[in-house]
């Protein structure tokens, strides 16, 4: 593995640009002065790894809804009628998600570990924060493979045009004028400035928009409201699960809002399916001994080391790596103990001399759009730290 040395982004800058989670709980810097150095070879490999695999997504997710696969993933059942509703129209477009990837450098194969597709994070780090790294330190800002901020600036467009030529959008978007409205909660300083990312992107799009926490948005059969004004569109950085298990009146009046057609929701509830750990299961199945799958199963695997994990399990939580003999190597607690296990087969991330693990996360914006990284120990928890990258 080829880390390159920078000189670091300063606090007082990174909260500038609203990037306030800069240092973790232990007083260490959240964001590496390491960048990982790839060639374009690897880059373009990761490149074609998010695409290809969206097309399976794509195909898995006919594969449970035509055979009725929703509890099989673990999707609670107050939000199938949603999902399948998202999957049929086309206007419930896929704004953005994160693959996870084992591999990709040091002549690994890629392996996808699990796709974030419903509300990603790292989203600041990989358009913003890497990129500006690099300016700071008299590199070519443009030697990433990073073109995610223009892409989500375009995906918004296709919020309208539905297709993937967005030059139409301002001819369209003169005639509807549709707004959007961002929500995240308004404990997180980092869901915060996320979702007001997000929300100047859309500005930049072209589009109407306007920000409100979630708990002080409107829902009725009518709508989405912010006050009195409606919303078309509602983009939420809170996950469906949250929705369906904290908040299942809303859900209901969010299905009836949906088939009423008086808003659209993205990401879209669809995403919830590709979400699930569980959908691992569906592709192992489809595309048994697939190059970038990993075997996936609801019961242990016989005789492989494997990693046990939750369906709905975040940031390291209720995670074991298992050894061939069935002892436990590592685990950790978490509060997703409900959620039904999968059994993935494991596969060695790749590590610095150090021992730190480094594992891929390559976005998904209507193609393959940004890599970055996070290092950490061999289950990487929420004290990961965020590594930017260089092609050269």
């Amino acid at each position: 593995m080829k880390l390159k040395k920078l000189k670091p982004l300063t606090d007082e800058y990174l909260e500038s640009i609203g990037f306030v989670w800069h240092t973790d709980e232990d007083n260490t810097s959240y964001i590496s002065d390491e960048i990982v150095s790839i060639n374009e070879d690897e880059a373009n490999a990761y490149y074609e790894a998010a695409n290809e695999l969206y097309d399976m997504f794509c195909a898995a997710g006919d594969h449970v809804i035509e055979n009725d696969l929703f509890h099989d993933i673990n999707i609670p059942f107050n939000l199938v009628e949603v999902i399948k509703h998202s999957w049929e129209d086309d206007v419930h477009w896929h704004l953005y998600g994160r693959f996870d990837f084992a591999g990709g450098i040091d002549g690994k194969p890629i392996k996808l570990i699990e796709f974030n597709a419903d509300t990603p994070t790292s989203l600041f780090e990989t358009a913003i924060i890497q990129w500006a790294m690099l300016k700071f330190n008299g590199l070519d800002e443009a030697s990433q493979f990073n073109s995610l901020y223009e892409a989500l600036v375009n995906n918004f467009k296709r919020l309208i045009t539905l297709e993937a030529d967005v030059s139409k959008f301002d001819e369209y978007y003169k005639d509807l004028g549709w707004k959007i409205l961002f929500s995240s909660i308004s404990s997180s300083a980092e869901d915060i400035n996320t979702t007001k990312l997000l929300q100047h992107m859309a500005n930049e799009a072209g589009f109407n928009t306007d920000f409100e926490f979630m708990e002080d948005v409107g829902f009725n059969e009518k709508g989405i409201f912010k006050g009195e004004e409606s919303f078309e569109f509602w983009f939420k950085l809170i996950p469906w699960e949250d929705i369906a298990i904290d908040e299942s009146e809303l859900s209901l009046i969010l299905t009836e809002i949906m088939n009423n057609k008086k808003a659209i929701i993205f990401n879209p509830a669809y995403t919830l399916m590709f979400q699930s750990k569980g959908f691992m299961k569906i592709l192992w199945d489809l595309y048994p001994n697939h190059p970038l799958l990993l075997e996936t199963s609801f019961e242990p695997l016989e005789g492989i080391k494997q990693v046990e994990k939750r369906c709905f399990g975040r940031e390291g939580a209720n995670i074991k790596i298992i050894e061939e003999d069935g002892s436990i190597d590592v685990e950790t607690s978490g509060d997703y103990e409900g959620h039904k296990a999968i059994y993935q087969e494991y596969t060695e991330l790749p590590t610095d001399e150090a021992g730190n693990s480094y594992q891929a996360g390559v976005f998904y914006v209507y193609e393959g759009a940004g890599l970055g990284f996070r290092k950490g120990s061999k289950i990487l928890d929420d004290y990961a730290k965020f590594v930017g990258h260089i092609v050269e």
